[in-house]
């Protein structure tokens, strides 16, 4: 964590259009829109984010909180307030994003984060999601060939299909 010093110039305001599943990659993908104007990001994202995105975009309350339930109620708990989210750069073909958070009148704290994260918990909060202008492309370049976009229903059926050996060894 260290002190907030992104500046919102650099920044256009974005909505999520679209959480599908790739069709050549068989992976899920979320894509960004710019509020006013045309340019898109596409962000492959895990199977389990593109649950928890699916499920507060449509409004779904899981029985006991989900971890980005859970960070939202530890901010709100604590007093804090996310103030907005913004995808910053892209390294590596890894993006990156922070979470900027205010308690009270203290100075903003940013926070890394992956963008699927920053996005669950934006959309859990209502806060705006921000990426840097230069993340942006233009709609007619190529798009990931997603299907149409899944409800939560269709999403969780086709989480539920996929072999945990699709995802690598895993060791905590």
């Amino acid at each position: 964590m260290r002190a907030g010093t992104l500046e919102p110039d650099p920044f256009v305001l974005v909505t999520v259009a679209r959480l599908g599943v790739d069709r050549t990659t068989n992976s899920p993908v979320i894509v960004l829109r710019e509020a006013v104007g045309d340019r898109v990001l596409p962000v492959w994202i895990g199977a389990p984010e593109a649950n928890a995105i699916a499920m507060a975009m449509q409004g779904v309350q899981p029985p006991r909180p989900i971890t980005h339930d859970l960070l939202r109620h530890v901010l709100e708990g604590l007093g804090g307030e996310l103030v907005r989210v913004a995808i910053t750069a892209v390294r590596n073909s890894t993006y990156f994003a922070e979470l900027l958070v205010r308690h009270g009148e203290r100075e903003l704290a940013a926070i890394d984060a992956r963008p699927s994260d920053a996005i669950a918990v934006a959309l859990r909060t209502s806060a705006p999601i921000l990426v840097a202008t230069s993340l942006l492309r233009s709609p007619d370049t190529e798009e990931p060939e997603a299907g149409d976009a899944l409800d939560s229903n269709a999403l969780r059926a086709h989480l539920e299909q996929l072999d945990p050996q699709d995802f690598g060894r895993f060791r905590p």
